[in-house]
């Protein structure tokens, strides 16, 4: 099996099997960028006779999202593939055939070839002693979201990351929107009153998906992108209610639908609704009421409504290619991106997710860890 993510553009599920640990690589620094003179990074002669550094990264996870990150990493001149890693041979030799890249089936044997940082792109059910095994290994990496497919794992894999020092990168890629960056600005200041947030859509293909103790559910899985934008643009949620209609398909116990009510810090409501029944994605992004000003944003599409008129924006970056560049630049030493997400931050993220999930599987009132 093989696959990351459960998202509209996911492949199959990938099996991840147990994972020895490897000896840390000598060509990172403790805070993760590569040293000078290492054996890993590779000094190559630049424009003008400049020294650029190149970054040899490896990837786990060859499914739909780990290809589609492979691709992208391929595609920068100052990166080497140093291996694909997925024990499904399929598409993990595909993969690496199309790429001209060596491909292994254990993290350990991708640990061998001594990345510089590695790129995590597996199943919410796959996490945890994987980001432990590159921790243990003294490697920097980024992690597809979300975090886990519950919370304790997230916790422990955070714990590990801050005690190790190292820089990590997460999957939230709607930060990286030039959009998602105008609607900050604009709400910055700005006294928010209502947030209203959605995902409506059908069950992605992944086997794994309508199962939430692999998933996570489709709150946890898929609703996590626009609850990291309810954070990045109400503020913390403090406590969360709501109900779940449930399941009416046979071998799926994610919930048919969820509706929960969000209190913030700053005292505005919210709401964040899923489902899974409709035949496509009609709704994934958020609504924010502001005094005079309201925002509608989603992946593709920015709404501001001013007392001047509607103004309407399209995204002129590839976040998904952003995303991967900006976590890049920080192992090359360069100041990280507004828009990159570690896992001390996707943590909070994940939290308010498990809350939003918890609340309405059990009808109880939550509130999220700081």
């Amino acid at each position: 099996m093989r696959g990351e993510s459960g998202d509209d553009d996911i492949g199959p599920a990938l099996g991840v099997p147990s994972l020895s640990m490897a000896d840390p690589s000598p060509c990172v620094h403790r805070r993760g960028t590569v040293a000078a003179g290492s054996t890993g990074g590779r000094q190559d002669a630049g424009h003008g006779g400049q020294r650029t550094m190149t970054l040899r990264v490896g990837l786990v996870g060859a499914g739909g999202v780990g290809a589609r990150h492979a691709r992208t990493l391929a595609g920068f001149p100052d990166v080497e593939l140093a291996g694909i890693c997925d024990p499904a041979p399929g598409a993990r030799d595909a993969l690496a055939d199309e790429l001209g890249v060596t491909a292994v089936d254990e993290v350990a044997s991708l640990l061998r070839r001594r990345p510089d940082a590695v790129w995590l792109c597996v199943p919410p059910f796959a996490h945890g002693d994987l980001e432990l095994t590159v921790v243990a290994a003294g490697l920097p990496f980024f992690v597809e979201k979300p975090l886990a497919a519950d919370l304790p794992t997230a916790e422990r894999v955070a714990r590990a990351v801050a005690a190790s020092g190292l820089p990590t990168a997460t999957g939230y890629h709607w930060r990286h929107l030039d959009t998602v960056e105008r609607a900050r600005v604009t709400l910055e200041g700005a006294r928010v009153r209502l947030v209203d947030a959605r995902w409506w859509g059908p069950v992605p293909p992944p086997a794994w998906w309508g199962q939430e103790q692999r998933s996570g559910g489709q709150v946890v899985e898929q609703a996590t992108h626009v609850l990291d934008l309810v954070r990045l643009l109400a503020g913390e949620v403090v406590e969360v209610t709501g109900g779940a209609a449930p399941s009416t398909a046979p071998g799926r116990d994610v919930p048919d639908a969820t509706a929960a009510m969000l209190r913030f810090a700053s005292g505005a409501v919210g709401t964040a609704s899923t489902s899974c029944v409709l035949p496509a994605l009609a709704a994934a992004g958020l609504h924010v009421v502001a005094d005079g000003l309201g925002v509608q944003l989603t992946e593709t599409e920015l709404r501001l409504s001013t007392p001047d008129g509607e103004v309407r924006a399209e995204p002129t970056v590839d976040a998904r290619r952003a995303v991967d560049r900006a976590f890049l630049d920080v192992l090359s030493g360069r100041p990280p991106a507004r828009g990159l997400v570690d896992v001390g931050e996707a943590l909070r993220t994940h939290r308010l997710a498990w809350a939003v999930a918890e609340a309405t599987r059990t009808g109880s009132a939550v509130r999220p860890a700081p």
